[in-house]
């Protein structure tokens, strides 16, 4: 390698914003199931905490989407990152991937951002759960602590439904091989026919796990997997008595656990306290100064809602203050933000907020 691409000169650290980044690698991992590795244009060192995730920005059919993926790299490998993704019938965005991102291909990523890492809740001895393509997030904790020769005592378990759905298996396989301190554990739901599978078989229960890791009541607990499987993982876990405060999960584009039994009951309660704010409340102005346009809005509105009402699109992917997407950089006045991570206390304090969760709280102005 050119030793002037990674001089500390012309190098720079990743920080959650808008990145040009180029796909360099795409990888196999299994049938449907494929890893792409990017690094950035200019010289960069892609810093972030294993676990979190990043934001694509793409254009399939003519329009701007936007999707979030878990970065499954480690940053101990700093000067590119990778994203894992599975095809998934009728999903927009990953059989795209599949089918149109190329090596060499130009994007731009937004991020990294996220509360679900290894770094903000550390412990000298973790339980990583996995279940299917949800294995990125805790994979790329297993590969900092492998390359960082970490004194951290692992319990690695991940969940598939046959052996050829086993994602990063001979690599697992190795770190379980090379370090004493890495305990894994693979458990399948069946086998199809041809296949033989000498591991554990069916789905993960609580003697299966007090099997794998007698344990697990003293450890930290990192979870990520299709929402079914987590919600499993947490009745297991609290059914055990386990100390849910130790307890984390990836909640990016999970399925909230309740869905309201009358939608139409809340759709007439919505438009009654909307119709009584009309009434009772006075309209908030919000101005966009680099577009040059403003807005009345009724309190309690966003300010994505009303970048909307005056034809602005600002990018977002998650809607939920996860993805910090959707950052601007508030001018004047103030907002209430009720966000779940998508921004850090240092973009904060230089005046950003993320829009899609934040209401102003009188007159503001953004750049936007």
């Amino acid at each position: 390698m050119n030793q002037d691409f990674i001089s500390p000169i012309n190098t720079q650290t990743w920080s959650n914003g808008r990145h040009p980044v180029r796909c360099v690698r795409v990888i196999q991992e299994t049938w449907d199931v494929r890893t792409f590795c990017f690094t950035a244009e200019s010289p960069l060192l892609f810093f972030f905490k294993p676990g979190q995730f990043v934001t694509l920005e793409l254009e399939i059919a003519g329009q701007m989407v936007m999707r979030s993926y878990t970065i499954a790299s480690a940053p101990s490998v700093p000067y590119s990152f990778s994203i894992t993704v599975k095809r998934v019938p009728g999903g927009e965005v990953s059989n795209w991937l599949h089918d149109n991102l190329n090596e060499g291909d130009a994007l731009a990523v937004h991020g990294p951002v996220g509360n679900f890492n290894c770094i903000d809740f550390p412990n000298d001895k973790v339980l990583l759960l996995s279940g299917g393509v949800g294995i990125t997030p805790v994979m790329s904790m297993a590969r900092w602590w492998f390359d960082t020769n970490a004194d951290v005592d692992i319990h690695f378990v991940h969940s598939a439904r046959t052996p050829k759905d086993l994602v990063f298996y001979r690599e697992l396989q190795h770190m379980d091989s090379r370090l004493n301190n890495i305990h894994l554990s693979l458990i399948c739901e069946r086998t199809d026919i041809g296949e033989t599978w000498s591991g554990f078989k069916g789905y993960l229960n609580g003697s299966m796990l007090a099997l794998i890791a007698p344990d697990f009541m003293e450890r930290e607990v990192f979870c990520c997997g299709p929402t079914p499987y987590m919600r499993a993982v947490r009745t297991l876990l609290e059914n055990s008595g386990f100390p849910m405060e130790r307890y984390h999960e990836e909640s990016f584009g999970a399925t909230p656990d309740d869905v309201a039994d009358d939608v139409e009951e809340q759709v007439r309660e919505a438009v009654e306290q909307a119709e009584e704010l009309e009434r009772t409340e006075d309209r908030l102005t919000v101005s966009f100064q680099n577009s040059d346009l403003q807005v009345d809005i009724m309190p309690g509105e966003t300010l994505h809602s009303a970048a909307a009402q005056v034809g602005l699109h600002i990018p977002k992917a998650c809607g939920m203050g996860i993805c910090g997407t959707c950052k601007v950089h508030l001018i004047k006045g103030e907002v209430t933000m009720d966000h779940n991570g998508g921004i850090t206390d240092e973009d904060i304090a230089d005046g950003y907020v993320l829009s899609c969760c934040s209401v102003p709280q009188g007159n503001v102005e953004v750049a936007f």
